[in-house]
């Protein structure tokens, strides 16, 4: 089991974490391009397709690939990629939470929001892929609102590291504020389970992770229902 868990993403604001002190992280998970950010990262995530060019050049000593045999498997047991929101951010938040343990995730680089001049990303502009048309990402706010409330049923807090506008809802941290951040109170376990229920009663079981392939089974306003009922829940508490 982990304390704390930094997960960076390619956002402009990711650098900030460059010089943040090793020993505040139990681990550092970095996705996609993000192993540029600083050298001492422990686990490094990227879909399938992630083009082999922009691979880490090496993988050193207390360093692994987290590869999409790993992390499906992790966001099937909360409920599937489908649900959990089908872009990295999400998809290693879920993995960690059920790979490492962790009592706290803590993000940078990973706001989702793309200014419309100057770089999208830390290493200069790249694809927006959050803000792809894609039936699991309509609602960014209630995806992340829905891992922050099954987080804390772990015993894990997620914060944001950003000072920047965010599509995620976590709670705002600092690095001083981390040493004490912990899984607050949260929606009753019930109203969870509800929409847990909810969701598996759609039946859209996509066990590989590819829920492209089951497109025409799969409602949006069904899911969109859904994501808004996940973010209203993290709003009451």
């Amino acid at each position: 089991m982990a304390g704390k868990v930094l997960i960076i993403g390619s956002g402009p604001n990711a650098p900030l974490a460059a010089d943040w002190p090793r020993e505040q992280f139990d681990h550092i998970v970095v996705i996609n391009n993000a192993w540029r950010v600083r050298p001492d990262w422990t686990h490094v995530i990227f879909p399938e397709d992630f083009p082999i060019d922009r691979h880490p050049p090496e993988i050193r000593n207390g360093q692994s690939v987290v590869r999409y045999t790993e992390y499906v498997p992790q966001n099937n047991a909360f409920g599937g990629v489908l649900f959990a929101g089908g872009t990295m951010a999400f998809t290693a938040g879920y993995w960690a939470l059920g790979a490492l343990k962790p009592k706290v995730m803590a993000f940078i680089g990973c706001d989702m929001v793309y200014p419309k001049q100057g770089n999208t990303h830390f290493y200069g502009t790249g694809a927006a892929d959050p803000l792809r048309e894609d039936v699991s990402l309509q609602n960014l706010e209630g995806k992340s609102a829905r891992l922050a409330l099954l987080a804390v049923q772990e015993g894990c807090a997620c914060v944001n590291l950003s000072v920047e506008e965010s599509r995620m809802v976590f709670s705002r941290a600092d690095l001083p504020m981390l040493k004490d951040a912990c899984a607050s109170a949260s929606a009753s376990s019930a109203d969870i389970a509800a929409l847990r229920s909810k969701e598996a009663s759609l039946g859209y079981e996509a066990p590989s992770g590819r829920y492209w392939e089951i497109l025409e089974q799969i409602d949006p306003k069904k899911l969109a229902e859904i994501d808004a009922e996940w973010l209203a829940l993290f709003r009451q508490v």
